[in-house]
């Protein structure tokens, strides 16, 4: 299943069933899971560590050296998780701290050019379009979509179920289950279509309205609209990953009006 035109290194570790197309490059301390597929042209660089049934696709870098001046060519990861799909001319970097890691969850789909940063974590069942460019030390929760040609400033924050609008350019964090369009970016709903597809109930996806009602259109600060959702919202497991977002974030959030009054 190996072609004699694909390049391995010795080295590397190769589980069951794994194809890889001629003039694909795979170099040492690279851990591919079984039943993989690396298309010609893919390169899987020092530090890839690959889970189970994930393909990649041609021209793709996985474990690219970092583009960051602080890279002092220490040894670092980049870890793929299972079922993951990379398309064409992908960049991933590793990270730029010893042992550190740059993360990709399982169940993504990364579409073509895109570019994700040193030590940014997707988390899984994440949908990258075309062009989506992440830099550096970014985090974004469970299923979200990114839309072709988003891009993500460095350190900045995603939440779970959340849909970034094409081409939009996000300098900051932004919170659960929440659709953000434009430049600037803009709060522009509740991503109720894609939740309710996976199961989402109306209760729950009126509480998350009714949350953001609070945060995004009542004109008061983020501080009070959190005092008001703690008070209009029973507890439930969404109401408090909105809350613990925003306040591990330090309340500093997209889209909000700078020094508005409660």
């Amino acid at each position: 299943m190996i072609s004699p035109l694909a390049h391995v290194d010795p080295a590397a570790k190769i589980g069951q069933n794994v194809k890889i197309y001629p003039f694909a490059f795979i170099d040492k301390d690279v851990e591919i899971g079984d039943n993989c597929e690396i298309y010609p042209y893919a390169s899987l660089m020092p530090g890839t560590r690959m889970g189970n049934n994930c393909r990649v696709f041609q021209g793709s870098i996985i474990s690219a050296e970092p583009q960051d001046f602080r890279f002092k060519g220490d040894a670092s990861l980049c870890v793929i998780g299972d079922n993951v799909t990379i398309r064409e001319h992908v960049i991933i970097n590793r990270s730029i701290h010893p042992a550190g890691e740059t993360r990709i969850g399982s169940e993504s789909f990364v579409m073509a050019e895109s570019h994700i940063g040193h030590d940014s974590v997707i988390e899984g069942k994440a949908v990258l379009g075309n062009g989506v460019m992440i830099a550096g030390d970014c985090k974004v929760g469970s299923c979200v979509i990114l839309s072709s040609n988003a891009m993500l400033h460095e350190g900045s924050k995603v939440g779970d179920w959340v849909m970034i609008k094409g081409g939009c350019r996000i300098s900051g964090n932004v919170p659960p289950y929440i659709i953000v369009a434009h430049n600037p970016v803009a709060y522009f709903g509740v991503n109720a279509y894609v939740m309710r597809k996976h199961g989402y109930t109306e209760e729950q996806i009126d509480d998350i309205a009714k949350a953001y009602r609070n945060i995004y259109q009542s004109g008061i600060s983020v501080f009070n609209a959190m005092r008001r959702i703690e008070a209009d919202l029973e507890p439930s497991e969404i109401r408090d990953n909105i809350l613990t977002f925003i306040r591990s974030n330090n309340s500093k959030i997209v889209a909000i009006p700078i020094d508005t009054e409660g």
